[in-house]
């Protein structure tokens, strides 16, 4: 890999990731949490439904699984913390056993290529998560639950990390499985990697099966589109 050249295209350049499909897999905990509190709340809520809260937040999650049910403001906020509390306690026994293969691997090609590195993670136990994955180290800025009012699909998630890596985002690249975390890229004006089935992150610039199989050469050229 020609290190001067990706450097030099955007003096440097930045790959900002997203956690849960690409980094690791919490999905199965977020679907059980949600699920035990739909149960307690006698809501009707399907793995089908669960795929509609991939990479949306924790408050367009509620109200995607209330399905127009109406509620005070302070039972959905005890509903929201009582989810995350079930979540919380699944994840305690997260370890790098559970980082998706191949991710460690590319974070080190892109370090190694002088690339800023970036995590943008809608929710609000990003760095709980990152810390026992034991990976917290590789990334310059984590952008998460707490850092912006609107998340994903609004472009702010990404244009924050970007903001705080004092890089314009045409010079960054976002690393997405979720259709919401695409369209936030897209608005952001960063280029786009894909990870998972074209139906879901079909408008992104490259589209890979995993993380394992991203071509990191072939990523980085993205920013020779500019």
């Amino acid at each position: 890999m020609n290190k001067t050249k990706y450097i030099n295209s955007c003096n440097p350049a930045a790959v900002i990731f997203d956690l849960d499909g690409v980094i690791t897999d919490t999905a199965e905990y977020h679907y059980q949490a949600w699920r035990r509190m739909a149960e307690e709340e006698e809501l009707s809520f399907s793995r089908q439904d669960n795929e509609k809260l991939r990479g949306v937040s924790r408050r367009a999650s509620l109200e995607l699984i209330l399905k127009g049910k109406e509620l005070p403001e302070n039972k959905k906020l005890e509903l929201m913390e009582r989810k995350n509390n079930y979540y919380r306690e699944q994840i305690k026994t997260i370890s790098d056993d559970d980082i998706l293969p191949g991710a460690v691997d590319k974070l080190n090609q892109l370090k190694n290529a002088g690339v800023k590195l970036a995590l943008a993670s809608a929710s609000k136990n990003a760095r709980d998560i990152i810390e026992n994955l034991g990976i917290e180290d590789y990334f310059e800025v984590v952008a998460d639950g707490y850092s912006v009012e609107k998340t994903k699909p609004a472009p702010d998630l990404f244009l924050y990390a970007a903001e705080k890596l004092n890089l314009l985002p045409s010079c960054c690249i976002v690393v997405e499985d979720a259709e919401a975390g695409i369209t936030a890229a897209v608005s952001a004006g960063m280029y786009t990697v894909g990870i998972g089935p074209s139906a879901r992150v079909g408008r992104a610039d490259l589209v890979y099966n995993s993380v394992a199989e991203i071509e990191i050469p072939e990523m980085l050229a993205l920013l020779e589109k500019r």
